[in-house]
């Protein structure tokens, strides 16, 4: 159709402005030019028709896919809901209250009253040991409490404190107001007392009014065992205070354990490697294994191969909030000797001797295995 505006161009949204940018340009542009507030405008009430026509289109997906391959030309007559423009162009009663109560829906709004206090949150670094077995720990933290003085209600005394004459007491109003569609009423939060019924005449000297101070203040941690990395703990009541006769937020400790030198932990399982020499490897030994309950004697068997896995049962973390613990898992790690003296060399080389083919059982079987898949060297 020669002469229309593009409905793109109207709005002042790109091509691939998402449905999200359309509906946001199509109300503040509906809004300023909307008849009703322009004294009924010629100018004002085509631009909003102007407006009204192209969201009626852009909105509707089905609408909008065809207006981008024809144009102009890809919408007919049945596109348009003529009702929708006889009473402004909004896309139902939602939009109605958006745009002229500010979002409030069927005209009622909950009384706001005394909002509960902020949640707090706090990092706390434990040891390895720590999170193993658990701890008491002592905290400082700063945080908003309720007036001593005023006991939190924000005045000098309690003869200070009246009711709110603009809302009589109840923390709202009822506001009405005139729109195209009649006349709304709609309950509001009270802006006199913010919502609390009361106002105070002479304001607590030591909050300013406030009901609440600042202090920093000293907790007792009780950490239980079997806490991880990541371990939130929360306190109840323990976070910042409330508005007036409103309940605290809650204090959640954070958790981080330090790495230890020689346990790693997987779950509640507990895991470290032991080095031993080839002699006790080949031989077998007792040796002192660390645990974190101290050390326990461990016998290495004769023939450990290097890697072998061991376990020591319950010696590992807590279970967290039920009974038992996990194990612990000790791998060991054969140390060669780097410098022998001669007559160590000696002896080594008359052990291999003696030995023969034996000294090494999986080498046969090894090049055996060789042969079959490449055949003889």
């Amino acid at each position: 159709m020669p002469g229309k505006k593009d409905y793109y161009d109207i709005l002042g949204v790109s091509k691939d402005a998402s449905q999200k940018e359309i509906k946001k340009a199509y109300r503040k542009l509906a809004k300023k030019y909307h008849p009703d507030t322009n004294d009924g405008d010629e100018k004002s009430s085509e631009k909003f028709k102007e407006i009204s026509e192209a969201y009626e289109i852009l909105s509707d997906p089905e609408k909008r896919k065809r207006y981008d391959q024809y144009g102009h030309s890809g919408i007919g007559e049945d596109d348009f809901n003529f009702d929708d423009f006889a009473r402004g162009g909004f896309g139902g009663f939602e939009d109605i209250f958006d745009m002229f109560f500010g979002g409030g829906r069927g005209g009622r709004s909950r009384r706001r009253g005394p909002q509960r206090g902020r949640d707090l949150q706090y990092k706390l670094q434990i040891s390895f040991e720590e999170a193993a077995f658990g701890a008491e720990k002592q905290i400082t933290i700063p945080r908003t409490e309720v007036c001593p003085e005023c006991d939190g209600s924000g005045a000098e005394s309690s003869s200070d404190v009246k009711t709110c004459p603009k809302c009589n007491g109840q923390g709202q109003i009822r506001v009405t107001q005139q729109t195209p569609f009649g006349r709304f009423a709609q309950t509001k939060t009270c802006d006199r007392c913010g919502g609390s019924g009361e106002i105070v005449k002479n304001p607590c000297s030591n909050c300013n009014g406030t009901g609440k101070v600042q202090r920093r203040r000293q907790l007792t941690i009780n950490i239980p065992a079997g806490v991880n990395d990541g371990s939130k703990l929360r306190m109840a009541g323990e976070g910042e205070a409330g508005e007036k006769g409103a309940a605290s937020g809650d204090l959640y400790i954070i958790i981080q354990v330090q790495e230890h030198e020689i346990f790693d932990r997987k779950g509640d399982n507990v895991y470290c490697e032991i080095p031993i020499n080839f002699v006790q490897a080949t031989l077998g030994d007792e040796i002192k294994v660390p645990t974190l309950e101290g050390k326990v004697k461990f016998n290495i068997p004769q023939g450990t191969q290097p890697g072998t896995t061991f376990r020591l049962k319950n010696k590992g973390i807590t279970h967290l909030n039920r009974s038992g613990k996990g194990d612990q898992y000790i791998k060991t790690k054969v140390v060669i000797p780097k410098n022998l003296n001669k007559e160590q060399k000696e002896l080594l080389e008359e052990f291999a001797e003696i030995s023969g083919e034996e000294i090494n059982p999986e080498k046969k079987g090894f090049f055996d295995k060789v042969k079959n898949v490449f055949g003889a060297f």
